[in-house]
């Protein structure tokens, strides 16, 4: 519980910054400012999240006394990435090509890549061996510093580029400092086997492709519409989807943290078929959070507009998101849902062939879909990839997976849905506004709460109730 509620904390806090970022920056600038952040997630993912993934899945407090080649061989492996990666850098800059974002936006933005996939590495260090403590110390460090530096520096000097360099500072620093916490005394980076950095790679490979392919999408959107509609379409294109993307993080990767880690340590500690179920039940909860996070985003968007999105989007905001939605819902499922199944039984080949199916599918839908000024077209045909991808996975996972979640938990959930959606509608048409956003949002989690824990969505009733039971018998002792 302490993991999932830092980490709801960091998400919801760099979705603040992110907003103060786009208000103090402006469309155009922060037009710049997010495109150079999408190529700096592109460049880590592609580079560096092997790394990450690689501890996420084999690194433990066991391994890290009885195996400590492992963890040498992922500090040379970051250090080799790093260097690379420079230096390709450097050769490609002396080659003269141009690019949609100024060079010294390039070099910053991987400059954010290799500041953010050293905080990513750290942090995935630390939740695989259960240290809370260092975790929230790790991520009040990073937020502190990425408000102070980021959001003030966008306030203060409205710059994309200093925006981008207070990013690396923010993520470099906060890592700095569990650095010595860190630590493994057994892990000589003499230790370091190629042998073992291939296994880590031959794993995450397919992993690491995939989601480059699907973030190869949204970048590439952002490119087409910097060229040719100006940056400031790119910034009003990127709000929306950030801000979507991040609504739903904030739900899907703090569940994945802790469902997945559950599911790995049972596979590790108990045996494969009980870290099936474990599986089964994760898809099961992120579809029972995540439907009702999405549609709760459309019913209280005119509330979520007032408040949070500055009246330089507005225009734009209010119809992008909504064409965005189905394609974010399809996303979080594929990442925090089934992308889990290949990964527990390290066959994750089919994730590139889905992923494919979506950068195949969106410039088709490019094609078919009616030509339009602005940003909608490419908001459909990135959402329609989006869901050819899901069902592909899907079709997959259904030939090497015999667990899935009940028939009778997914009926409830739509059903669960269809109520919240019911009582809720009807506030829409209320002025915008923090009491109705509050309005709408406490009937919608109490109806959508009560129906799922009546019908007992994933054992969700039975869970809450022992933890009330346990809550209740330890206020008793004090």
């Amino acid at each position: 519980m302490a993991v999932f509620l830092l980490s709801l904390c960091n998400i919801l806090f760099n979705f603040a910054i992110g907003l103060f970022v786009a208000k103090f920056l402006g469309p155009e600038e922060y037009g710049r400012f997010a495109l150079g952040y999408a190529t700096a997630m592109f460049v880590q993912t592609g580079f560096f999240d092997w790394i990450r993934l690689g501890a996420t899945r084999f690194y433990s407090e066991r391994i890290r006394t009885a195996e400590p080649a492992l963890r040498a061989t992922l500090d040379v492996g970051f250090a080799a990435v790093t260097a690379a990666l420079a230096a390709g850098a450097s050769l490609l800059f002396l080659s003269g090509a141009n690019f949609a974002l100024s060079w010294p936006l390039i070099a910053l933005a991987i400059g954010v890549a290799a500041a953010n996939a050293l905080f990513d590495y750290y942090a995935a260090l630390v939740r695989a061996c259960f240290d809370d403590r260092l975790l929230a110390r790790l991520l009040l460090v990073k937020n502190v510093l990425a408000f102070t530096l980021m959001a003030g520096g966008a306030f203060a000097l409205g710059t994309a580029a200093l925006t981008l360099a207070g990013g690396i500072i923010s993520l470099g620093g906060s890592a700095l400092t569990a650095r010595a916490a860190l630590r493994d005394p057994a892990s000589k980076l003499s230790l370091a086997q190629l042998a073992i950095a291939r296994s880590l790679v031959a794993y995450s490979l397919p992993i690491v492709g995939a989601n480059v392919l699907y973030l190869a999408i949204p970048l590439a959107s952002r490119s087409v519409l910097a060229i040719f509609e100006g940056f400031s379409q790119t910034g009003q294109f990127s709000l929306a989807f950030d801000f979507g993307t991040k609504a739903i993080q904030a739900i899907g990767s703090t569940l994945d943290i802790v469902l997945f880690q559950i599911a790995v340590a049972l596979h590790e500690l108990r045996s494969p078929a009980q870290a099936q179920r474990q599986i089964a039940r994760n898809l099961t909860i992120v579809v029972a959070m995540v439907l009702p996070a999405c549609t709760g985003l459309w019913l209280t968007l005119p509330s979520v507009e007032q408040l949070a999105i500055p009246e330089a989007y507005r225009s734009h905001f209010d119809v992008l998101l909504p064409l965005m939605m189905t394609g974010l819902f399809a996303m979080a499922v594929i990442q925090y849902g089934i992308s889990p199944i290949f990964q527990i039984e390290k066959k994750t080949m089919p994730l590139i062939v889905a992923a494919l199916s979506a950068c195949a599918a969106d410039p088709l839908l490019l094609l078919i879909l009616p030509r339009d000024e602005g940003a909608s077209r490419l908001a459909i045909a990135q959402a329609g990839a989006m869901v050819v991808a899901l069902l592909v996975l899907a079709g997959f996972a259904r030939r090497i997976w015999r667990r899935w979640p009940r028939l009778r938990d997914l009926a409830a959930i739509v059903f669960a849905n269809a109520v919240m959606s019911l009582a809720v509608l009807p506030m829409r048409d209320k002025d915008p506004g923090l009491a109705t956003l509050i309005e709408q949002a406490g009937t919608g989690a109490a109806v959508y709460a009560a129906v799922a824990l009546g019908l007992d969505v994933a054992g969700l009733r039975s869970l809450a109730m022992s933890t009330l039971r346990l809550a209740l018998a330890r206020a008793k002792t004090l």
